[in-house]
């Protein structure tokens, strides 16, 4: 059974990003998304896979989900839908961004990692879906730094179809 795993950094109104960049760039949260993610599957639209700076991310099995059926990525799986990446991934796997991904995978996320950052961007373009929609969810794990907390939500009851 595959375990669908979201990793996000918001800040107090959920906002993740502005002008397809992360509004907020915290070292350790960085060292903690990398420690969490390596050796895993990262799941991720298109737009955030063209946002990384270095192309896909080294020690982990990097997944792509885009309309554009003719999208190649050199070290990445494409996928043209969420289900599909999904699929292909059979074991854990972390759903990295953006948005638009983030609001299709949530109903199958069985634990949810947030770097809850105490700050808010006025400006902010792009939002981490409402914790409401994810369903039944207990905050299990609050770990608290100086302007921010890790913090890990597990589902109620197991959500995904794999």
């Amino acid at each position: 059974m595959c375990k669908v795993r979201l990793i996000a950094a918001v800040d107090r109104n959920m906002a993740i990003g502005k002008g397809n960049e992360l509004i907020y760039h915290i070292k350790d949260d960085m060292k903690h998304f990398r420690g969490m993610t390596m050796g895993n599957t990262v799941i991720m639209g298109r737009k955030t896979f063209e946002s990384l700076p270095n192309g896909p991310l080294s020690g982990r099995r990097n997944i792509i989900i885009t309309r554009n059926k003719d999208y190649k990525a050199d070290g990445a799986e494409v996928f043209n839908t969420f289900y599909e990446a999904m699929f292909a991934c059979k074991f854990d796997c972390f759903v990295i961004g953006g948005a638009e991904i983030y609001k299709q995978a949530i109903k199958f996320a069985d634990e949810v990692y947030l770097t809850e950052i105490d700050d808010e961007c006025d400006d902010a373009d792009k939002f981490f879906p409402p914790l409401s929609d994810m369903g039944e969810y207990l905050e299990v794990e609050r770990e608290h730094h100086d302007g921010f907390d890790f913090v890990k939500y597990v589902a109620v009851q197991d959500s995904c179809p794999c």
